[in-house]
C-alpha cells in the first residue's frame, strides 16, 4: 500500500444537501481536501492529503507564459448496492502520462496515481451526492512551476487533484443538440498536441464555441487541420455515427484526443456485434449519408455527458436533421449501458469500475 500522510481540515465546508443537489452545476463547487505533490531534482517529492487551498505561484512560473500544463477528468459515484466506485481512473492515469510525454513533462506511476485518487475520494466520501445522474468529479493537474522566463521544459512541477460534486448533466432529460461544423478555425493539426489533454487545446476553440453558442448551437465539430475536410471531434466530445447500422468515428491518429469514454463505447458496440470503423470521416460523406437517408444516429461521447445525442449538424448552409431530430435507439442503448455500469445497475464485466470503499 502506498503511504500517502493526510491532514485532514479542522473547517470543513457545508455540503450539499439532497435538495441542494439539483442545484449543483459543474465545477463551481469543491470538497475540503487535494493530493497534492511537487517535482524537482528529477523526481517527485512529498505526496500528501491536505486541506483544500489556493495555490501560490511566482508572476515568472513558466506555466503562465508557456503553458506547459495538463489535466485529466473522471468521475466517482454513489452506487445503489452502498459503495463509493471510480470509473476507469487507470485509464485517465494513463492518458495523462500520454500527454505528459507530448508536453514534455514528467510521468507518474499509474498505479500509485490510482491510489492517490482513490485515498482521496475515500476521505471525500460524503462528498460523492445521492441524487440519480450525480457524481463526484475528479480534476488531476499536472502544471509547470519554475520561477524563471525560458522557452525550454521546466525542472520543476506540481501535481495535484481536487474534486467537485457535479449535478446530473441532463437535468430535464435526455435531449438532441445541435451542432456547428466549424469551417474556417481549427482546434489541431498533425504533429501537435491535439491527443493530449492540455489547456492550449480549450483555449484556442474558445472563439468558434463563442460564435456557435450565438448563432444557437450547442457544440462545435472541428474539422481536420490540414484539409479542413474531415470530421475530428465536438469541443469537450468525441462523435459518433449510426450509419446504416454500423458505427463510423474518426480515426485517432495525433489529431483527436482519445476519449476514455470513447474507449468504452467503442467496446460496448463490438460487444453488441455493431461493425465499427475508425477512420477518416469526410464532411462531404456525411451529408452525402444525411440526404440519402443512411446517416441514423449521431452522438458525442465525454466524461462530463457520458452519451450525449446529436439532432442536427449545420455546416454552411447544409442543415442536416439527424433521426428527425430525435433520440436514436442505439444511443439511448448506450448511455443506458455505460450509466448503468457507473452507478452499478449493470454488472461490470470488463473491470471498468473501482471500488472505493463503502458508502
Amino acid at each position: 500500500m502506498v503511504n500517502i500522510p493526510v491532514t485532514l481540515s479542522t473547517d470543513l465546508k457545508k455540503k450539499p444537501t439532497i435538495e441542494e443537489e439539483g442545484s449543483l452545476g459543474f465545477g463551481k463547487r469543491f470538497s475540503d481536501h487535494m493530493f497534492i505533490m511537487e517535482w524537482y531534482d528529477g523526481e517527485w517529492h512529498n505526496p500528501r492529503i491536505e486541506p483544500y487551498h489556493r495555490l501560490s505561484i511566482d508572476p515568472s512560473s513558466s506555466v503562465l507564459h508557456y503553458a506547459q500544463e495538463i489535466f485529466e477528468g473522471l468521475k466517482a459515484y454513489r452506487t445503489g448496492d452502498g459503495r463509493i466506485v471510480m470509473f476507469r481512473p487507470d485509464a485517465n492515469s494513463e492518458r495523462l502520462n500520454n500527454s505528459a510525454k507530448r508536453m514534455c513533462m514528467p510521468t507518474i506511476d499509474v498505479d500509485f496515481n490510482v491510489e492517490a485518487m482513490r485515498k482521496l475520494v475515500e476521505i471525500e466520501k460524503d462528498w460523492v451526492p445521492h441524487s440519480d445522474g450525480t457524481s463526484l468529479y475528479l480534476r488531476p493537474t499536472m502544471f509547470a512551476n519554475d520561477e524563471a522566463l525560458g522557452v525550454h521544459a521546466a525542472k520543476n512541477y506540481v501535481y495535484f487533484v481536487i474534486c467537485s460534486p457535479s449535478g446530473a448533466y441532463y437535468k430535464e432529460g435526455l435531449k438532441p443538440i445541435r451542432i456547428r461544423v466549424e469551417d474556417k478555425y481549427v482546434r489541431a493539426v498533425r504533429g501537435g498536441t491535439g491527443f493530449a489533454k492540455t489547456g492550449g487545446n480549450y483555449a484556442c476553440s474558445i472563439l468558434a464555441g463563442d460564435i456557435a453558442a450565438k448563432e444557437g448551437f450547442a457544440q462545435v465539430l472541428w474539422l481536420d487541420g490540414e484539409h479542413l475536410k474531415y470530421v475530428q471531434e465536438v469541443g469537450a466530445m468525441n462523435m459518433m455515427f449510426i450509419v446504416n447500422g454500423k458505427l463510423l468515428t474518426a480515426d485517432l491518429k495525433d489529431t483527436v484526443l482519445p476519449g476514455v469514454t470513447r474507449r468504452s463505447i467503442l467496446a460496448l458496440a463490438r460487444e453488441k456485434g455493431l461493425e465499427v470503423e475508425e477512420r477518416d470521416i469526410s464532411i462531404d460523406e456525411l451529408i452525402a449519408y444525411a440526404e440519402s437517408g443512411e446517416l441514423q444516429e449521431a452522438f458525442g461521447t465525454g466524461t462530463a455527458a457520458v452519451v450525449s445525442p446529436v439532432g442536427e449538424l449545420c455546416y454552411r448552409d447544409k442543415h442536416m436533421v439527424i433521426g428527425g431530430g430525435e433520440i436514436g435507439k442505439l444511443t439511448m442503448d448506450f448511455y443506458n449501458t455505460l450509466t448503468g455500469i457507473q452507478w452499478g445497475r449493470i454488472p461490470d464485466t470488463h473491470g471498468w469500475v473501482k471500488e472505493v470503499c463503502k458508502a
